[in-house]
C-alpha cells in the first residue's frame, strides 16, 4: 500500500524519484521477508521449504578443494540461501590446508622496520623443531584492539607446507631477519663501552695472563641485541677484556 500510494504521488510529481526508489526497495525487502516466513512455516509443517523443494535431495558441493573445518548446522536445522538482503546460512567451513596464513602481532617499536615481502621463519608449537618459510603479506595500518600495549597485526603466507602436518588454529611464532652479516668480527655488546660518544674496547696487551689493557676506539656495525659487529679497530686473535677474538663470526 505504501508503495502504491508513493507511486501515485510520484506520477503526480508530488514526491521525488528518490522517495519512489526507497518505496520500491522497502517493497522488495518485505517480499523477501514474507517469502522467508512462508518457507519457515513450510519447514515446520513438511520438513522442507517451498523455495528449496526442488533441491532437497541435491548434493551440496564446495566451491573449492579443501578440508572441512566446521559444520555449524545439524540435521533438522533450517537454512536459508543467500540473497540481496540475507547472507544465508553457513553450513560448512572449508579451507585449503595447503594455502595457510600466519597471523600475529608485533609491538609498535618494531613495526616501522617491517616491509611487505620480507621473509619470515615460522615455528609451530606442535612441531617446534620444524621451521617453515613464509612471506610477509600484510601489516595493519592501525593498532589491533584487545591487545596488550600498542601492537599491530601482521599476516604471512606460508610458502611450503608439504611433508608437515598442520592444523588450523595452531599457535606459532615468527622470526623476521631485518639485516644480516656473515664472516665479520663480532663481540658481546657488553664488551663495547661508549666514552665521549665513541665506541671503545679494552684490548689485552703483553700476553694471555697480562693485566695490561689498551684503550682502543672501534667502529661498530650491526647488532642483534646480544652481539655487535666490529667493522674496524680489532684483529682476529686479539683479546678484548673478557673476550678473545679467535675467529671470524
Amino acid at each position: 500500500r505504501d508503495y502504491e500510494r508513493t507511486k501515485k504521488l510520484h506520477d503526480q510529481q508530488l514526491v521525488s524519484t528518490e522517495e519512489l526508489e526507497k518505496a520500491q526497495l522497502a517493497l522488495r525487502q518485505q517480499r523477501e521477508e514474507l517469502a522467508n516466513a512462508n518457507d519457515a512455516l513450510k519447514i515446520v509443517k513438511e520438513g522442507v521449504s517451498a523455495s528449496m523443494a526442488g533441491y532437497s535431495t541435491t548434493m551440496v558441493r564446495s566451491t573449492i578443494d579443501g578440508t572441512i573445518l566446521n559444520i555449524p548446522v545439524k540435521v533438522g536445522n533450517s537454512v536459508t540461501m543467500s540473497n540481496t538482503f540475507n547472507d544465508g546460512t553457513t553450513i560448512a567451513t572449508v579451507a585449503n590446508m595447503n594455502d595457510l596464513l600466519f597471523k600475529g602481532n608485533i609491538d609498535e617499536t618494531e613495526v616501522a622496520k617491517l616491509r611487505k615481502g620480507m621473509d619470515l621463519s615460522i615455528t609451530v608449537g606442535a612441531t617446534p623443531d620444524v621451521r617453515l618459510a613464509a612471506r610477509l603479506e600484510f601489516i595493519a595500518p592501525k593498532v589491533s584492539s584487545g591487545t596488550t600495549g600498542n601492537q599491530f597485526e601482521i599476516k604471512g603466507a606460508l610458502l611450503q607446507t608439504k611433508g608437515t602436518t598442520l592444523r588450523a588454529g595452531y599457535s606459532a611464532n615468527a622470526e623476521i631477519i631485518l639485516d644480516s652479516r656473515s664472516q665479520v668480527i663480532a663481540l658481546p655488546e657488553s664488551a663495547v663501552k661508549i666514552e665521549d660518544g665513541k665506541s671503545v674496547v679494552y684490548v689485552q696487551t703483553g700476553g694471555k695472563d697480562s693485566q695490561t689493557f689498551e684503550r682502543r676506539v672501534v667502529q661498530t656495525g650491526l647488532s642483534d641485541g646480544v652481539n655487535i659487529e666490529i667493522r674496524s679497530g680489532l684483529r682476529v686473535g686479539e683479546r678484548v677484556r673478557g673476550n678473545e677474538i679467535n675467529q671470524q663470526q
